[in-house]
C-alpha cells in the first residue's frame, strides 16, 4: 500500500479536518507533479511555463494571442508575461507582430523551431502522463477531474 500523506510528510498527529488532509494532499501532489515536469524539460532547456506558452500557442495557430490572451490561458499565475515572452523570442521560440491597423494590439506566435520543440516533447509528455496517471482507470480519471474542478468551483 502507498504511504499516506502523514507518513511522507512525517506527521505524528492526525490532520485537524477531513478538508486539511485533502488540500494538503492536493498541494503536495500538485508540487510533486511541477517538481517532476520541470526536471524533465531541464534538458530541452525550457521551463514548465514555457512549455505551456507553446502550447497554448501552437493551439492558437496560425493566428496567434495577444499578451491578454495567452496570460488569461495559462495554467498558472504567471505576473508579467511580456518579460516571458520576451526571453522566449530572445530564444527563437516564439514571434511577436504589431497589427497594422492597431498598433497597440500585438500578436504572438510559434516558430518553426519552438514547434519542433513542442513536437519532439510530445512524446515524451505522453510518456510521463503515462508514467503518473496510466495506472488510474477512465472513471477514476473522470472522477478526478470532477472532484478538482468543484474544488476550484465551490459552490
Amino acid at each position: 500500500m502507498a504511504p499516506t500523506l502523514r507518513d511522507e510528510i512525517h506527521q505524528k498527529k492526525p490532520f485537524a479536518t477531513p478538508q486539511e488532509e485533502a488540500l494538503l494532499n492536493v498541494v503536495r501532489t500538485g508540487a510533486m507533479l511541477q517538481d517532476v515536469f520541470e526536471q524533465m524539460l531541464k534538458p530541452y532547456g525550457i521551463t514548465g511555463t514555457q512549455y505551456n506558452v507553446l502550447r497554448i500557442l501552437r493551439g492558437a495557430e496560425p493566428d496567434g494571442l495577444c499578451r491578454n490572451e495567452l496570460r488569461d490561458r495559462m495554467l498558472t499565475r504567471m505576473p508579467d508575461v511580456t518579460r516571458l515572452l520576451d526571453r522566449m523570442e530572445e530564444r527563437g521560440l516564439v514571434s511577436r507582430t504589431r497589427d497594422a491597423a492597431d498598433r497597440r494590439l500585438v500578436s504572438t506566435r510559434i516558430t518553426r523551431p519552438g514547434r519542433r520543440l513542442l513536437d519532439d516533447l510530445d512524446d515524451v509528455v505522453a510518456a510521463d502522463r503515462q508514467k503518473r496517471l496510466g495506472h488510474l482507470t477512465k472513471d477514476q480519471l473522470r472522477t478526478l477531474s470532477d472532484l478538482l474542478t468543484l474544488v476550484r468551483h465551490p459552490k
